[in-house]
């Protein structure tokens, strides 16, 4: 019988595999891996975020409940919660971040002439800038100080606004600067256009 491609593996079928191969083999992603590949780790992750799923727990029992499906979706290693914990733990980090940076400038390529909303004559790239405070759970992150009862991080965002593409995202303590954070942003002196709003746990600000 004849097993058509689920909807996954059609949506991941657009994954361009040689640019993410390239990104794997440039740190070594791969090596000493007998099952499991760098491919099968994305596929869980990927699926995650498609599916909602609130932690990897969820995650990896949604697709055990679908252990004659995973061929199928794409997945050829054994999937479970410490093999898919491990290899998000000792992986590197920056295989995502280069697989990421190439995605980021197809998907600008697609919103060259998209309306922002604002001065149709501005025809360079525009950025909006936006902190966010994201609360943690004190016992499960002590590293991360914030305040005596809470952890917390700051995540710092750069947002191409044709497309709504993120294209810098830096990971801060909570009680950092948001000011000196924009001394990180990428592409503005070529650019040279940023709309800068943060929110901060106190609410909104405005930054000149």
């Amino acid at each position: 019988m004849t097993m058509q491609l689920t909807v996954f593996a059609q949506i991941m079928g657009l994954v361009e595999h040689n640019e993410f191969r390239r990104c794997v083999e440039r740190y070594q992603g791969n090596a000493r891996i007998r099952t499991f590949s760098c491919l099968d780790q994305f596929f869980c992750m990927a699926f995650g975020q498609l599916a909602q799923k609130n932690s990897l727990r969820e995650t990896v029992f949604s697709l055990r409940q679908m252990r004659h499906k995973l061929y199928h979706m794409g997945l050829r290693g054994n999937v479970s919660l410490n093999t898919v914990a491990n290899a998000n733990a000792k992986r590197d980090w920056r295989i995502w971040q280069d697989y990421a940076q190439s995605l980021v400038i197809q998907a600008q390529a697609l919103y060259t002439d998209a309306r922002i909303g604002v001065d149709e004559e501005i025809k360079t790239a525009v950025y909006a800038f936006d902190s966010s405070t994201v609360a943690l759970c004190l016992s499960v992150f002590p590293w991360a100080d914030f305040r005596k009862s809470k952890a917390g991080i700051k995540l710092h965002t750069q947002l191409d606004l044709r497309g709504r593409i993120p294209v810098y995202i830096d990971i801060t303590e909570a009680l950092g600067s948001d000011v000196k954070a924009l001394d990180k942003l990428k592409n503005l002196e070529a650019f040279g256009c940023l709309i800068a709003v943060t929110w901060t746990s106190d609410g909104c600000t405005n930054l000149p």
